[in-house]
């Protein structure tokens, strides 16, 4: 009978491509120029996005959010070794300063890479509690690289509610089969939800993952 509340940022090196670029960018040219002409500048920058998006969360947790989520969209963008430097790093720096108890109940912390299935076992050591996974992703693969240490959300393909109902419905169950049974996932798109996908199809999906998880419980 209870809804859940999710805080929610976005992450210290996302947030700065979009103040850097002054939007949205499909080569992130001023942020890279600045990446690999101006590090230090960038390191300053992001120091500072980390300690604010801490606090930032931390305000949501004393405001009774359950679980906190950051959201980095753009750390698929970057190479193995500037992801690691220019975004990651800095996740884990927000991670610490987390408030990881609240009245009682411990605070799950999430961390999201869109485009970052190549780096799963590096985002699980920054001791957060989950790791978001998107669709291009084999959550199968995903649960096997990191084992019992942190849960797995997602990774319907945002896409598929475009589709029938059901298609929909074939889509959740491979995706809850390809995880399987074990305790430790939370369903949930790979990635944000379109803006023009009809609600209708929203709820085919909710009403397939509760059904589906059931019978796969009872197998």
């Amino acid at each position: 009978g209870k809804v859940p509340l999710i805080g929610f940022s976005g992450s210290p090196w996302t947030l700065a491509t979009y103040m850097v670029e002054g939007g949205s960018s499909k080569d992130f040219a001023k942020t890279k120029g600045l990446l690999y002409g101006q590090s230090r500048t960038l390191h300053q920058l992001l120091s500072t996005l980390a300690d604010s998006v801490a606090a930032y969360l931390n305000a949501q947790i004393d405001a009774g959010a359950q679980a906190v989520m950051i959201f980095d969209t753009w750390g698929g963008a970057l190479t193995a070794d500037t992801y690691q430097m220019f975004s990651l790093d800095y996740m884990q720096r927000v991670v610490s300063q987390l408030t990881r108890e609240a009245d009682g109940r411990k605070v799950p912390v999430l961390l999201f890479t869109k485009g970052g299935g190549v780096w799963l076992e590096k985002m699980a050591d920054t001791g957060c509690d989950a790791l978001g996974v998107d669709w291009t992703q084999d959550i199968r693969d995903a649960r096997l690289r990191v084992g019992d240490k942190v849960a797995l959300q997602g990774n319907l393909d945002p896409g598929v509610l475009y589709g029938s109902a059901d298609c929909i419905r074939e889509q959740v169950r491979k995706v809850l089969e390809d995880f399987g049974p074990n305790p430790g996932h939370v369903f949930n798109l790979g990635h944000g939800i379109h803006q023009h996908v009809n609600p209708d199809n929203v709820k085919i999906m909710v009403d397939a993952v509760h059904e589906i998880s059931r019978e796969i419980r009872r197998s």
